[in-house]
């Protein structure tokens, strides 16, 4: 040990005798609570949120956030974000929405935002895509709007900040219900991306009743044939209809060098891998993914039983969890015991596709909704970790009226175990009265070395809006969480 790891040694034992652990008081909210995860190098780590856009830095009403992508839109060699924002606290149909950019520079706390649509084209905005969409070396992007169509941007590689992008909504999507997803992959390996996509058919689907729904929903992929601003260009293929479609993920989940899809049903509670059996045309072999529980018992073996896990693939990131060469998928499981929530699972992929996925559990955020997620190695110690984000369900204008045990809107992480299969260490950053995070884009966006997330906030008007995380490691335990604002929605302990 050289001199210097035995001083930061030392300064470790000094604070854990010297600090009171405050993470187990229960009448302290979350972000004041000491920390007490640690790096791989034995630094203690706590977050501190920067804002990129939000309302009061934009001026425009930017509220319900929910995806975002990033990609070099300028080729000046730095990350942008595309965001995209329903703007519509109340899902009244009213056709409001925006999808921004925010263009990067080199300090990491400095963006310049603009508004690439609004209103009744980006009519309740859900998710976007960024890829090359024309072939001309520029990255374009394709958003889906819950009310209700697919909107496709081209970039115009000069004055892309400040001329307007050409644009098309396609007839082939206008007024097809609610697209809830979309991507961009090139499906056949010919170097253009298709367009994949999920429509649920109804912004609200039935409410809290998905059993109630009767008609099928369709889960399709675009080709374009030609210039994508051109009505004719898009041509669907129909992978399959499920009652709630809910996800299309594009991933090459049997590691052989193309992209299939793995797709979720909300109104069936089921998932659906395409495996990819394209050459020149694109063709899929569908799977029904199988699923069993597994349960850790008193002697730390692994047991099988015969209840399902219920899940639907609202989000989905993939790892080999278990380091056995397949890739696993982790999703959350609709709980529905009081309290009613969800928890994190991996399935564990089989050996054959048509084989049982075992479920198993990695941790819940209860009484909070745990809903999106990202797998990253947070500690550097070479296991992933995973980032979660909890939705807030009370009132999204104000924070009267919401107390300790409702689900509130909470930023968490789950450490990755020593064995995989017993339960995660599970690390809180932040609960506040209203919060909803969707997506998370796990990058060293301040390059020293260690693991930031992008992300989207939304149910908390005026708060919502796109921030960065960044990962602050000191060698005594500090506050959790260091919010980015003098004023918010309140800040709450986790109840007893």
């Amino acid at each position: 040990m050289n001199l210097k790891s035995f001083l930061i040694l030392c300064c470790f034992v000094f604070a854990s005798c010297s600090q009171p652990s405050k993470s187990s008081d229960n009448s302290v909210p979350v972000a004041d609570q000491l920390s007490k995860a640690r790096s791989s190098d034995g630094y203690y780590i706590s977050w501190k949120e920067h804002i990129i856009d939000d309302t009061a830095s934009s001026g425009i009403d930017i509220s319900g956030s929910d995806g975002l992508s990033i990609g070099d839109l300028d080729k000046d060699g730095i990350i942008d974000i595309v965001s995209v924002h329903e703007s519509d606290t109340e899902y009244d149909g009213a056709l409001e929405g925006h999808i921004r950019i925010a263009f990067g520079s080199q300090d990491s706390n400095k963006w310049v935002s603009i508004t690439l649509a609004q209103g009744k084209e980006a009519a309740a905005a859900e998710d976007v895509a960024i890829d090359d969409v024309n072939g001309d070396g520029y990255l374009d992007v394709v958003a889906a709007c819950e009310l209700g169509h697919l909107i496709y941007f081209q970039n115009p590689m000069s004055e892309i900040r400040s001329s307007k992008w050409p644009r098309i909504i396609p007839e082939v999507t206008q007024e097809r219900g609610s697209f809830i997803r979309v991507f961009l992959a090139d499906l056949n390996n010919d170097g253009k991306p298709e367009v994949i996509s999920a429509n649920k058919g109804d912004q609200l689907g039935a409410g809290t009743n998905d059993n109630a729904v009767d008609g099928l929903n369709t889960i399709s992929y675009f080709e374009i044939k030609g210039d994508p601003l051109k009505n004719d260009s898009w041509v669907e293929q129909e992978l399959i209809k499920v009652k709630i479609p809910i996800n299309s993920r594009p991933i090459d989940i049997d590691k052989d060098g193309d992209l299939d899809v793995i797709a979720g049903s909300r109104g069936e509670n089921k998932i659906i891998l395409f495996e990819n059996m394209s050459n020149d045309t694109i063709r899929f072999k569908e799977h029904p993914v199988i699923i069993r529980r597994a349960n850790m018992s008193d002697n730390d073996k692994i047991e099988l039983n015969d209840s399902i896990p219920k899940v639907n693939g609202f989000n989905m990131d993939f790892l080999d969890v278990n380091s056995d060469g397949r890739l696993d998928i982790l999703l959350t499981e609709v709980i529905d015991e009081f309290p009613l929530g969800t928890t994190l699972v991996w399935l564990e992929q089989p050996q054959e596709l048509s084989q049982d996925w075992i479920a198993h559990s990695i941790g819940s955020i209860k009484p909070d909704r745990l809903v999106g997620f990202a797998v990253a190695d947070i500690t550097n110690d070479g296991k992933p970790d995973v980032i979660t984000g909890g939705y807030s369900r009370g009132n999204r204008r104000t924070d009267e009226d919401i107390t300790v045990k409702d689900p509130l809107g909470r930023l968490a992480w789950f450490e990755h175990p020593q064995d995989p299969y017993k339960p995660w260490i599970r690390q809180d950053i932040s609960r506040r009265k209203r919060g909803m995070f969707d997506k998370f884009i796990p990058l060293d966006l301040d390059k020293d070395g260690d693991i930031d997330f992008l992300s989207t906030r939304g149910n908390s008007l005026p708060y919502d809006g796109v921030f960065w995380l960044e990962q602050i490691r000191t060698t005594e335990p500090s506050k959790s969480f260091m919010s980015a604002r003098v004023k918010d929605s309140e800040e709450m302990p986790v109840p007893k």
